[in-house]
């Protein structure tokens, strides 16, 4: 006889039964709830499902930098898995519109019943910004208690685990230290790229000079090619940077920040498009998550004014501070102020143009 088969059904394999019946206004049973209260549950609910797929992506990139050697393989998957959550990220982002669709009177049918759940509960988003680097000390908070204070038992152990664990930024920064590009055999970056930003700036100096200008424009513009000349000495002075990390105007390493400027200038050589790629992607998560925040604190204006939060928090005032006190990456945005055109671009010599690769070993 033979054996009954057994199929995997749909609804089964996507566990429907307890999503569907997931959704329990509190306003009221069936049809004497507030209408809206369930478009703000399925909102949440999903954002909490996409957080979840983010996790599962950033976890997977963080364990591979954590490995001794970052292979080319490697940084091509997790390139494409930044790429998912950058796309993720802009789907947060549009679904604020579906939220919007919903009045401040519609809300405020419910809002009394809610209180003191909050979005700063979700555990879930809170590790996604610890595990990309916002840590405690460079966090902004509201009233006197740490932001994990909102957890208890496994999920506050979870938070504190993490805060004391490599982020992506630390590993991120770690690996950018280890790439041996910086100081090759016939070829010294640094002092190239300075050599570079001179000729570049007195080219500026003799173009203004030569110009048809008033000498009060000449003035302005040799003063600003004066100013933008400071500037690259004191991004190129290795004591500077550190002094500027220390009192905390800059979060990236002098050797870190070096290697990504590389990697942004020689962007076009086969080898280093995938790093780029994946620098990028990292300015771009950080500009949509800060864009996510501010439509958020958008929203909350419009629909609650000066209001508090149902946490307690200020309500769209603290939404205000986070937006750019929570970026992570800002100085690998920051890199493009330091990028010149190709015409000023030193040129590398033959054998490490043909050499350079991710197995370069010194």
């Amino acid at each position: 006889m033979a054996k009954e088969s057994s199929s995997l059904h749909y609804i089964n394999y996507l566990s429907l039964d307890k999503i569907l019946d997931a959704q329990h206004p509190l306003s009221g049973n069936g049809k004497s709830a507030a209408h809206e209260e369930m478009l703000f549950i399925i909102i949440h609910q999903t954002y909490e499902l996409w957080f979840k797929q983010i996790l599962h992506e950033l976890e997977s990139a963080v364990d591979l930098f954590k490995e001794k050697k970052i292979d080319e393989d490697n940084v091509g998957v997790i390139v494409g898995r930044m790429d998912r959550v950058n796309k993720i990220m802009a789907t947060l982002i549009g679904q604020l519109d579906i939220l919007e669709t919903m009045t401040s009177l519609d809300f405020l049918e419910f809002r009394n019943y809610l209180s003191p759940a909050s979005g700063f509960q979700s555990h879930q988003f809170r590790k996604i910004e610890v595990l990309l680097g916002l840590k405690i000390d460079t966090r902004h908070q509201f009233g006197e208690c740490p932001y994990h204070a909102q957890f208890e038992g496994v999920k506050k152990d979870e938070i504190l685990s993490l805060e004391q664990n490599d982020s992506l930024f630390s590993l991120v920064e770690k690996w950018l230290e280890r790439i041996p590009f910086l100081s090759m055999k016939d070829f010294d970056f640094i002092s190239k790229y300075e050599a570079a930003i001179n000729n570049m700036l007195e080219e500026e100096v003799s173009i203004i000079e030569s110009a048809d200008l008033t000498n009060e424009d000449k003035n302005i513009r040799l003063r600003m090619t004066n100013e933008n000349r400071k500037y690259y000495k004191r991004v190129l002075d290795e004591d500077i940077h550190n002094k500027a990390i220390e009192e905390g105007e800059t979060k990236l390493s002098y050797k870190a920040t070096m290697s990504a400027l590389l990697i942004n200038l020689y962007r076009d050589q086969p080898i280093l498009h995938l790093p780029y790629k994946f620098l990028r992607s990292l300015v771009e998560l950080d500009h949509k998550i800060s864009s996510w925040r501010f439509r958020h604190m958008q929203m909350v204006e419009k629909m609650l004014g000066q209001k508090i939060g149902t946490g307690g928090s200020s309500g769209q005032g603290y939404l205000k501070q986070t937006v750019d006190k929570h970026k992570l990456f800002t100085d690998l945005a920051n890199i493009s102020t330091l990028m010149i055109s190709r015409k000023y671009l030193p040129n590398l010599p033959v054998n490490i143009a043909s050499t350079l690769g991710f197995n370069y070993s010194k």
